[in-house]
């Protein structure tokens, strides 16, 4: 994206200095449209699918079939009164949201939404990845402790024991990822999974090289952690109405409110990005080739057009993905209950934590005996 950049400004007669200085502010831009559109889309979804699950209605009053609730809901956060009591620790309770929603941005702009179309590419990409990831944590228990409130320090403490409980077999999973591809660069490892069956159909499968197949556990423990990383039911507990009125959030209200809200929902979609770009191949097709190229080469001669029609199949290849796995989250929030505080913390010791030891063995002796086949 970035090369893409430097040589329109190039084309355009504009000095290259001008564009490395003005570089930086697009990928900002980009992500945080995506990310409003997004959280938007996604907050409807979850209301329409959880209504179809548990044969309610869901939002139908505002717009066409309910479709302007969102946005309404979002202009009613805008205006609401930013209320913070006598005892609250002011700077720490304003920094807390901004703490908890910043970096969830970032970790937007590292992420290849298709062959070209990532706006940071590193090549330690995935660390920098969970490295970001866990300063949500600090900011929550910011949040809990600045309050002053009993129930949302108690809300701010559990996120902490869950976040550290959850990302130790969530980063193990990850390492048999990073073992598989050789590499901690996220495009890099969307590239290792393409292949498979390609005996020259039609539909060739390209879904038997994704890394699912291999570490299959890996997938499974790195899904359900990262449903307990974000906070979704089953894994609720820093904000269990029930128990805590609200947890860490209780006394937030207004625009800070909004930025918690923001943040658990982008993080939910990215963390299901992620879990599509190291366990089911990306942007990549399922099938052998790109369907818009084996459709239209014969029609279309031009190169570049067919080079844009498969960048648009590569981002339509990773949203169906991607709202898959959101698909499969929000069913299980209709699901299951939420766990109690000492069955969250032996799930994750006593369960998740040898199994993606188990997987990582597997994989590395997959590893071994495929390099010693191939070469």
């Amino acid at each position: 994206m970035h090369d893409i950049y430097i040589e329109i400004f190039n084309k355009l007669g504009i000095p290259t200095v001008l564009a490395e200085i003005t570089w930086p502010v697009i990928p900002f831009i980009f992500v945080a449209i995506l990310l409003i559109l997004v959280v938007i889309f996604l907050v409807l979804m979850e209301r329409k699918v959880l209504a179809w699950l548990t044969v309610r209605k869901g939002p139908n009053r505002v717009g066409p079939f309910g479709f302007f609730q969102t946005i309404a809901d979002a202009i009613k956060l805008l205006c609401k009164e930013d209320i913070m009591s006598k005892d609250t620790n002011k700077i720490l309770f304003t920094l807390a949201p901004m703490i908890v929603f910043a970096p969830i941005m970032i970790i937007y702009g590292l992420m290849p939404f298709t062959e070209k179309f990532v706006a940071i590419n590193l090549a330690a990409g995935l660390f920098l990845v969970f490295a970001l990831s866990s300063i949500t944590t600090v900011g929550i228990v910011l949040a809990g402790w600045a309050s002053n409130n009993k129930y949302s320090l108690l809300g701010g403490m559990r996120s902490a024991a869950q976040a550290i409980s959850y990302e130790i077999p969530l980063v193990i999973a990850v390492l048999s990822i990073a073992v598989l591809a050789g590499t901690l660069n996220l495009s890099d490892i969307v590239i290792a999974q393409a292949g498979g069956f390609s005996d020259g159909a039609f539909f060739s499968w390209n879904v038997f090289s994704w890394n699912i197949i291999p570490a299959f556990i890996g997938f499974v423990v790195f899904f359900i952690c990262s449903i307990a990383e974000v906070n979704r039911i089953p894994f609720d507990l820093p904000e269990a109405e029930s128990e805590l009125v609200s947890g860490y959030n209780t006394e937030y209200s207004g625009m800070k409110f909004a930025l918690f809200f923001l943040a658990e929902y982008a993080a939910m979609f990215i963390m299901s990005v992620l879990i599509v770009t190291l366990f089911l191949g990306g942007y990549l097709s399922p099938f052998s080739d790109y369907l818009s190229v084996t459709l239209f080469q014969n029609i279309i001669h031009n190169q570049n057009i067919l080079y844009i029609f498969m960048h648009i199949e590569q981002g339509f290849w990773l949203i169906a993905k991607t709202y898959f796995v959101i698909f499969i989250i929000i069913w299980i929030r209709a699901t299951l209950p939420r766990l109690r505080a000492d069955q969250l913390m032996s799930f994750a010791w006593k369960f998740l934590l040898p199994l993606s030891l188990v997987n990582l063995t597997i994989v590395a002796v997959f590893k071994y005996f495929s390099t010693l086949m191939n070469g």
